[in-house]
């Protein structure tokens, strides 16, 4: 009977798996969008080569890419450093004491999420702007702490709602410049100076307000909705990538998707 040895799976056999599956799924979707996923891929594709060869007994390709995936650690981290830096914060920013603990994170382990009605709000607000052509950057928090951007403007504890939005994006407006963050359904800062993230290219239509949007998502994981003020056109940045929206009901729907992270 001992052709049927590698049938005899243990408890941590399965919890090896599990915690393994959460951890590629947390990956996937930190670089999801980008153009790190194609290097995610590829990199996945060669380590499950390299162990078929190692089942094979093939020992000069099992050894060839062995040493590959091994003296590429160092580039990996080299290419991967804004996605790792990313994931550290996310993991280094979750409280597990508390009642948005780590399985409230877990999507498929959260029975209690929440219902982001606000999304609508912001984004019906958005809409209008688009046709008024007036600009807006508001950036809506994750997992990441934002403190060190909210220090930067003025605080404020106000629930979200379309009137507020429009008062505080009214041009004549004193709370006009820079930026919110909205933190659950709390408008927690106004006129928030973000970081302006020069060291990617984007299209020369977008100005100091886009990059300001990209800079956060790349340095936390907040998302980020831009409208521009010269166009209208409405653009939202999650993970360092731009998408340009004209169906706003989509656009909710992959913000609340995306909030439930």
């Amino acid at each position: 009977m001992d052709q049927f040895n590698f049938l005899n799976i243990s408890f941590l056999d399965i919890l090896d798996i599990v915690l393994v599956a959460v951890l590629l799924f947390y990956i996937f979707r930190l670089i999801r969008g980008t153009a790190a996923i194609n290097i995610f891929i590829g990199i996945a594709i060669i380590y499950l080569i390299w162990k078929l060869t190692q089942a094979l007994e093939m020992e000069l390709l099992s050894d060839i890419l062995g040493k590959f995936l091994g003296g590429g650690f160092i580039a990996l981290i080299i290419v991967f450093q804004q996605e790792i830096r990313k994931f550290l914060l996310m993991v280094g920013s979750t409280n597990i004491a508390s009642k948005k603990g780590f399985l409230k994170h877990l999507k498929f382990f959260n029975t209690d999420i929440a219902a982001n009605n606000h999304v609508d709000d912001i984004v019906g607000f958005c809409e209008e702007m688009s046709k008024l052509k007036t600009g807006v950057l508001i950036v809506l928090k994750r997992n990441n702490s934002l403190e060190f951007v909210k220090m930067t403007g003025d605080e404020m504890e106000i629930k979200v709602n379309k009137p507020i939005l429009k008062s505080i994006f009214y041009k004549n407006s004193p709370l006009h410049d820079g930026a919110i963050v909205i933190e659950n359904e709390v408008i927690t800062a106004t006129r928030v100076i973000l970081p302006i993230e020069n060291t990617i290219d984007i299209p020369s239509h977008f100005g100091l307000r886009h990059r300001a949007g990209l800079g956060i998502t790349i340095r936390t994981d907040a998302l980020s909705l831009i409208v521009s003020e010269e166009s209208g056109q409405v653009s939202y940045v999650n993970n360092g990538a731009f998408i340009l929206f004209e169906d706003f009901s989509e656009l909710a729907e992959i913000i609340k998707d995306d909030l439930n992270y």
